[in-house]
């Protein structure tokens, strides 16, 4: 199995999908409107329902076209399920030192949440591949250039939580590398229509953002 780079974002598209409480008989439908809409990085919460059949589900459908994992991530449980599903990103709302540790030596991708620079030096200490901002959009674009500034620059910060096609540009004109998304992305009850749909906007605002 190929090792995560620390200085390289995985995929083509930094943004990723977070299907938080989808269903194991909608996984595949729904990633493969992502998967359509140029999206090649989905993660499926672990407070969803049977969390890891999605995961397992969406992982074999994906093959080598999107990295697959699992959000919330909270617990050495949750990541041997992970791993058993086929599973290779692990994403957390927190930094957890240690489980982030635990994580890299399980070769997956590390995602882990902070919202402070100590947070974020803590994770990056221990090994993490990238870390999310959370909550990105309550904390604004000003603190997100705050912290770029004091951050190595080899790495990756994404936005999470509240961010939109409209305000998407303002993160990455702020120093992060992407974004995770997630009820403006996709909620459930939702059609695979609106996820694709969705989908396409979220490509749309990263195209223009880059031109």
């Amino acid at each position: 199995m190929t090792a995560f780079s620390r200085s390289v974002w995985p995929t083509a598209l930094p943004l990723v999908a977070i299907l938080r409480g989808i269903t194991p008989d909608e996984a595949v439908t729904h990633a493969s409107a992502l998967l359509d809409a140029g999206f090649d990085c989905i993660e499926v919460p672990t407070n969803s329902p049977d969390w890891a059949a999605s995961v397992r589900a969406i992982a074999a459908y994906a093959g080598d076209r999107a990295l697959v994992g699992a959000g919330t991530v909270l617990t050495d449980d949750h990541l041997a399920a992970l791993h058993a599903a086929g599973g290779r990103m692990a994403v957390s709302p927190h930094t957890d030192t240690e489980l982030v540790a635990r994580a890299v030596a399980r070769s997956m991708f590390v995602l882990p949440g902070a919202m402070t620079a100590s947070e974020v030096f803590a994770a990056w200490r221990a090994g993490a591949h990238a870390v999310k901002l959370f909550p990105a959009a309550s904390l604004g674009c000003g603190y997100v250039r705050a912290l770029r500034a004091v951050l190595p620059p080899q790495l990756a910060l994404l936005a999470v939580g509240g961010i939109k096609p409209g305000n998407l540009a303002d993160y990455l004109q702020a120093g992060c590398t992407g974004a995770g998304l997630g009820g403006d992305l996709y909620s459930p009850g939702q059609s695979p229509q609106d996820t694709g749909a969705r989908a396409r906007a979220f490509v749309a605002a990263w195209q223009a953002a880059q031109s």
